[in-house]
C-alpha cells in the first residue's frame, strides 16, 4: 500500500513540474488594485509579497488577506517555454512601472500646490494601481511573442551553441555550467485568456487575434481550476486534484489550519 501511495504521488508531482509554467495566474487587491503574478493556483505569502515594492507605510501587507486579493485572469499557453518567458516579461515590465514612471504621474495638476509632488501617502495609492498595467502589459507581451524573436537574437543564439559544441569536441566543457537553450518557441497559438470580468480587456489597446478571451469560473477566494486536455478532449481539472490555499487561509479560520508565510 505504502509503494503504490509513495508511486501516485510521485506521479502527480511530476505531471506538477512538466505543466510548469502553462499557465500565469493574475490576482489583484480590490481596495489598492495591486496586482500578483504567479504560476501556481494558490499565493504564497513570502514569495508573491516579494513582487509589492515598498512605496511608503502600509504600502506592503504583513500577510495576503483572501477577502482583498482576487483573482483578476488566467492565462494559458501550449508550452511550458513560452509562458515561462511571458511571466518574465511581465516582471520586466512591472519593475518599470515602479521604477521609470512619468513625474507628471505624481505631480498635483491643481490647487495651490500645483505643480508640487503628491504627499506620501497620495503617492503611493497612485503608484500600487498597476490593475490597466498589467493587463496592458499581458497584450504587448502576448504582440511580442506572436512577433517571434528577432534574426539577430536568433543568429547569436546560434553562434553560442556552435561555441559550445566546439568546446564539448576539444575537451573543454567545464567552463560552461549548462548547455545553452534555443530561443523558446515563439506565436501565440494556443493562448487562452480567462477573464474574471471581460470588460477588463478594455484596458488593452489591441491583443492578438489568435488569442481566445473567455471567462473565468470563480471559485472560492481562487482562482479556478485550470483546463487540462486529455486525449485530445478539453476538460476541466477536478477540486479534489487541488490542495487548499494555505498560504491564504486565515489563522484560526474554518477549516481550522493555521495560515503560515
Amino acid at each position: 500500500m505504502q509503494f503504490w501511495k509513495a508511486k501516485k504521488i510521485a506521479q502527480a508531482a511530476a505531471k506538477e513540474v512538466a505543466q510548469h509554467g502553462t499557465q500565469i495566474f493574475f490576482y489583484n487587491n480590490i481596495r489598492t488594485n495591486q496586482v500578483i503574478y504567479s504560476l501556481t493556483r494558490t499565493l504564497n505569502n513570502h514569495s508573491s509579497l516579494r513582487q509589492l515594492p515598498f512605496l511608503g507605510k502600509k504600502t506592503v501587507p504583513a500577510r495576503l488577506r483572501k477577502d482583498l486579493w482576487t483573482p483578476l485572469l488566467l492565462v494559458s499557453f501550449p508550452h511550458p517555454p513560452a509562458g515561462l518567458l511571458a511571466y518574465r516579461r511581465l516582471r520586466e515590465f512591472r519593475r518599470l512601472h515602479e521604477t521609470s514612471y512619468p513625474l507628471s504621474l505624481i505631480t498635483q495638476t491643481t490647487g495651490p500646490h500645483q505643480g508640487a509632488l503628491l504627499p506620501t501617502k497620495k503617492r503611493g495609492k497612485v503608484l500600487m494601481d498597476q490593475k490597466a498595467n498589467s493587463i496592458a502589459d499581458l497584450a504587448a507581451v502576448l504582440n511580442l511573442q506572436k512577433e517571434g524573436w528577432s534574426e539577430e537574437h536568433v543568429k547569436s543564439k546560434e553562434r553560442q551553441v556552435k561555441r559550445v559544441m566546439t568546446q564539448k569536441e576539444r575537451g573543454k566543457k567545464k567552463w560552461s555550467r549548462r548547455d545553452p537553450e534555443g530561443p523558446p518557441e515563439s506565436g501565440v497559438e494556443g493562448v487562452r485568456v480567462r477573464w474574471a470580468n471581460l470588460l477588463d480587456a478594455e484596458f488593452a489597446e489591441s491583443w492578438p487575434e489568435e488569442v481566445v478571451h473567455d471567462a473565468l469560473d470563480r471559485h472560492r477566494y481562487t482562482a479556478a481550476l485550470p483546463i487540462m486536455e486529455e486525449d485530445g478532449e478539453t476538460t476541466e481539472a477536478q477540486e479534489g486534484e487541488v490542495d487548499v490555499p494555505v498560504a491564504l487561509l486565515p489563522a484560526g479560520g474554518a477549516t481550522g489550519v493555521e495560515a503560515r508565510a
